[in-house]
Order: C-alpha cells, then sequence, then structure tokens
C-alpha cells in the first residue's frame, strides 16, 4: 500500500520532468536550422555556422559544476524555475537579435540559453534516476524522458525549416513564431512549477551533512574511474547527436558550387526533422525494454550500428537516390538520418553506466556530467571544418571515430573498478 502512494504522488513529478525535457530539446533544436539562416544572412563558413550552437553547448563548461552546486544545495524546484527564468531571457536575446539582425546578439541569445539547457539537465537526469530507485529502472524513465526529448526536437527543424522559405533569403526574423512558442512554453512550465510539489529526496541529508561534517570528504565523482571515462563519453555523444544532424542540414541547403544538394530549406528540415523521429521511436523502444536490457547492452548494439551506418554514408556513390518528402536525395542522407535510431538511448545509457555506484556523489557528478555536454557545440565545429576544407562526407569520420570511443566505453570503459569508496548519505 505504501509502495502504491508513494508511485502515486511520483506521477506529477515525473510529468514535470518530462516537461522539462521537452523545452530541452526545443531550445537547444533551435540551432540547427539558424545555422543554416545565419549562414545565408551573414554570408558565414560551414564552420562558423555552427557558432550559435557551439555558444549553446559551451555554457555547459561555465555551468555545469555550479549548477550541480545550486541543485545540491537549493533542490530540484528552486534550481528549476530559475534555469526557466534563464532559458526566457536567452530566448528573448534570440529574438531581439532577429530585430537588430545582429550575429553576435543572437550568439549572446544562445549562449544565455545554454546556460538554462544545462541547469535543466542537472536537474531532471538525476531526479529521474532517483524516482525511478537507479538501476534498469532509472534508466527506463530517462529513456521515456528522452523520447519527450525526441518530440521537441522532430519539431524544431521543420517548423523553422518552413518558415524560413527561400533558404538564400532567410533572416533570423523569419523564426519568430518558433522563438514566441518557445517563449510561451518556458512561461507555462514556471506557472507548473510554482505549484507543483517537487520531492527532494537528498536536500535535508545535504543540509544535516553540512550543518554535522566538518572534516572535507577525501574523495568525490572523479574518484571514480567509469565515471571519468563516462564523461568523455557524454562529451563524445552530444558531439555525435548534434554533428550528424546538423551537418545533414548544411549539406542538403549548401547549393552544388559548395559541394551540396541545394535542397528547400523546408525539406531538408523535415528530413532532418526525421532524424530526431526516429530518436523518438528509438527511445520509446529503449524505454520500454529498460527494465529488462542492460544499458551496457544497449550502448554496445547502437555504437556498432551506427558505425555501420555512417560508413555506409561515407562510401555509398551520391548516384545512389531514394525520395524523401517528395524529393530525390542521395541514400546516403538515408543512411545519416537512420543514425538517429542509434544516438537515441546512448544518453541514458551513458549516463546510467556513469554515476552507477556513486551514491551520494550523484548530484555534483550530474554537474560534472553537465560540463561533458559542451562536447555538443565543440565536435559539430571542428566537423564543420572539416567540411569546410575536405568535404561534408569526409567531415563524418570524425563521428566514426566518436563512435568507436564509445564502443569501448560500452565493453570495458564503464565498469566500477573503485566500490571500495563508500557512497552511502551516512558516511
Amino acid at each position: 500500500m505504501n509502495a502504491t502512494t508513494q508511485k502515486k504522488n511520483y506521477a506529477l513529478p515525473i510529468a514535470v520532468m518530462f516537461l522539462l525535457f521537452f523545452m530541452i530539446s526545443f531550445v537547444t533544436g533551435l540551432q540547427n536550422p539558424m545555422g543554416v539562416i545565419v549562414k545565408n544572412q551573414f554570408g558565414a563558413s560551414n564552420a562558423m555556422s555552427q557558432l550559435g550552437n557551439l555558444a549553446n553547448f559551451i555554457a555547459y563548461a561555465f555551468m555545469g559544476i555550479p549548477a550541480g552546486i545550486l541543485l545540491e544545495r537549493k533542490g530540484y524546484k528552486f534550481t528549476s524555475l530559475t534555469a526557466v527564468i534563464v532559458g526566457f531571457i536567452g530566448v528573448a536575446i534570440t529574438y531581439l537579435s532577429g530585430t537588430v539582425a545582429s550575429f553576435g546578439v543572437y550568439l549572446t541569445g544562445a549562449f544565455i540559453s545554454g546556460f538554462s539547457m544545462c541547469i535543466l539537465n542537472t536537474v531532471v537526469n538525476p531526479m529521474l534516476n532517483t524516482l525511478g530507485g537507479g538501476g534498469n529502472k532509472g534508466n527506463q524513465l530517462i529513456q521515456f524522458g528522452g523520447a519527450i526529448n525526441s518530440i521537441g526536437a522532430t519539431i524544431v527543424p521543420v517548423l523553422v525549416g518552413y518558415l524560413m522559405g527561400n533558404v538564400a533569403q532567410a533572416t533570423i526574423s523569419d523564426a519568430n513564431p518558433a522563438l514566441f512558442l518557445a517563449m510561451g512554453i518556458f512561461a507555462f512550465a514556471f506557472i507548473v512549477l510554482l505549484v507543483v510539489k517537487i520531492p527532494e529526496p537528498r536536500l535535508d541529508i545535504t543540509r544535516n551533512q553540512v550543518k554535522k561534517e566538518k572534516v572535507k570528504d577525501k574523495h568525490s565523482a572523479l574518484s571514480f574511474r567509469h565515471f571519468i571515462l563516462g564523461i568523455i563519453a557524454i562529451f563524445i555523444y552530444v558531439g555525435v547527436e548534434v554533428g550528424i544532424p546538423n551537418i545533414a542540414n548544411l549539406y542538403m541547403t549548401t547549393d552544388a558550387t559548395g559541394g551540396g544538394l541545394g535542397m528547400a530549406g523546408g525539406v531538408a528540415g523535415s528530413i532532418v526533422g526525421l532524424y530526431w523521429l526516429l530518436m523518438l521511436a528509438g527511445r520509446l523502444v529503449g524505454g520500454s525494454i529498460g527494465a529488462k536490457v542492460s544499458s551496457k547492452s544497449m550502448l554496445t548494439s547502437t555504437s556498432l550500428f551506427g558505425i555501420i551506418l555512417i560508413l555506409l554514408a561515407i562510401f555509398l556513390p551520391a548516384t545512389i537516390s531514394i525520395t524523401l518528402f517528395g524529393a530525390v536525395v542521395p541514400i546516403k542522407v538515408f543512411f545519416l538520418v537512420l543514425g538517429g535510431l542509434c544516438t537515441s538511448i546512448m544518453w541514458g545509457s551513458i549516463f546510467n553506466l556513469a554515476v552507477e555506484g556513486l551514491g551520494k556523489y550523484t548530484e555534483m557528478a550530474s554537474g560534472i556530467f553537465m560540463v561533458m555536454v559542451c562536447g555538443g557545440g565543440i565536435l559539430p565545429y571542428f566537423q564543420g571544418l572539416i567540411a569546410d576544407n575536405a568535404g561534408f562526407m569526409n567531415s563524418y569520420w570524425l563521428v566514426i571515430a566518436c563512435l568507436l570511443y564509445l564502443l569501448f566505453y560500452a565493453t570495458t570503459g564503464s565498469k566500477n573498478v573503485n566500490t571500495d569508496i563508500v557512497t552511502a548519505d551516512e558516511a
């Protein structure tokens, strides 16, 4: 009876965390089609077009640890509300950048939005993992949260792709309806968070420890080898997840003289949206089997499958084509899109493997984890540089190298070899 009551009490907090997952993907996903817009509006290179994405993700490097400290000291509700306010400001500045037609203001908005996304990510992952009781159940909840995340990510490139119309004449202001929607989501979430009771499973314990303990703990999350290798894995994973569709979008919308396909923004956005839709499908499957299949098995299989798909995209000739959304495109684009099935469940699997056995170090570990999410801006920027100098398809060799590391982490690097460290809260 007790367990049933507890589940009922946790249903609404879980729903709130799912809403925050949607917000993270919607605002972060704006940088993909915006990269196409700023490339044409400001005459940017492929690498420069990724600077908004870089600004958004590099904010994680600055905010990851402070977000972990904020969560540890102030709890889930206060931290979530703070993130929502910051996010609203960031999107408002992005809207302003369209009004003044300034690339610098656009980058500022992306950077501030990144602060919000970092704080939200710091909250939702450990919260869902805790509400699920850790282990496979915790992974299952994170996978379902990831499915909600994919819905937002699917909507954004399609919506902005059609809003921009003619790619060559697109401006930031064309994306205003999407920006208004994002600000509306933040305002709604703020109201919901104010009235919903969020459980704080560790806040009282943390406060008691601050009062009672004067001696500094000689261990931290960084004392665990599998966690250190895990944060490298998340740096690489986010770069892969973002880089595959971002560079594919540039490949499709760049004209033939620039080595691209010269497709309309709406069609290219729909194809990129399919990538995120497949991530949604993968996460739904991952969520349904997450309690039965280990995170290690999930990460191993998806890394291998991803390597095969990207190799096919690189080596298959562009003369072999397929029809997607009424447009004839090289089949290599289809294999890039299929990569969404692989990246779909990697986040939850890596997070679950990296924090397994950390106990009282979990909240701070989540903050450190968020620092490494900056890989989602750094690696696509370097992939853009490779695309500028060696062509779009050759840039995907960077993705292959990243997937090989993830395969190593799944098979070997994720093992906890520091089981002698005491992690209980009362220690």
